[in-house]
């Protein structure tokens, strides 16, 4: 593995934690924490990596199992913690970050692009039920990596995020049918349901598939839900999809992975072509 390439592993991603790295293998970026900063720690090692090659976790927005680690990495590991005005006030008020940010939060404006080392930032709004939520494109190594999780209703400047990546992480959170047939009580269904609650696979594929273009390379589902969704059924809805709407063939014509909730991936190196699990392009 070369030191210039881009690589992105996911640690966690689900209600019980999300936690992605990206960058090289000499320095990167988390996005997100919330999961335990020793966890993290764990993840890192297994990749020859600690805290001292992070230059920064970016928060996508302030609900406990994004930022449940922020505090300690932040105060402890002297890590700046990069996100909004408006998300870093909702951190401050979140009860499940136990140690507060004091001298470790950074401050971005949503929407004006910016540079940390040797990446560069867009970020664009999300619909979603937190005191704001970001969703991120970031230009590194000659490639286009964007994560939205935590997604309700899609707006047009999501759109335009997917139209210039080239690597994709993105929600399908659960299918509409486990969902209202499952234990959920009604409440939960109707604010997962809701346009600021999360996106299901049908409008994931609906979405990817609007807006698919020959540069993408790899897609990454993420935040699926235990209860109300399968990897199976989020993967097949996704690949059906591509395939009748725009006769795109999963592992031929682009990658797709299902992220698992609670067991990390492999190290995926995001170049020009797609990842091919069958050969020697993960770590």
């Amino acid at each position: 593995m070369e030191e210039n390439q881009l690589i992105f592993r996911c640690f966690s991603s689900g209600s019980s934690g999300n936690c992605y790295y990206l960058g090289s293998q000499k320095r990167g970026i988390l996005i997100d924490a919330g999961i335990s900063a020793r966890t993290i720690a764990k993840h890192l090692k297994e990749m020859g990596l600690d805290f001292q090659n992070i230059m920064g976790v970016f928060v996508t927005h302030d609900h406990a199992d994004h930022i449940r680690a922020v505090g300690t990495l932040g105060e402890r590991f002297h890590i700046p913690i990069y996100t909004t005005r408006e998300i870093h006030e909702g951190i401050d008020r979140n009860y499940g970050v136990q140690e507060k940010l004091r001298t470790s939060r950074r401050y971005f404006d949503k929407g004006i692009p910016f540079e940390l080392g040797d990446m560069q930032f867009n970020t664009f709004g999300i619909n979603h039920d937190s005191t704001d939520c970001l969703g991120y494109v970031v230009y590194a190594y000659g490639q286009y990596f964007m994560v939205a999780t935590d997604c309700g209703e899609p707006n047009p400047i999501m759109e335009k995020a997917i139209q210039m990546s080239n690597h994709i992480v993105i929600e399908a959170n659960h299918d509409e049918h486990m969902l209202l047939n499952g234990p959920y009580p009604t409440y939960l269904k109707e604010r997962i349901l809701s346009p600021r609650g999360h996106q299901s696979n049908d409008t994931c594929a609906k979405l990817l598939a609007d807006n698919f273009h020959e540069g993408i390379r790899n897609i990454f589902l993420c935040h699926l839900s235990q209860e109300n969704n399968d990897p199976c059924l989020a993967f097949d809805t996704v690949r059906n999809r591509l395939e009748a709407d725009k006769n795109k063939i999963a592992g031929t014509d682009y990658f797709l992975k299902a992220l698992d909730r609670t067991t990390a991936s492999p190290t995926y190196i995001l170049g020009d072509t797609k990842i091919d699990e069958t050969r020697n392009d993960k770590q």
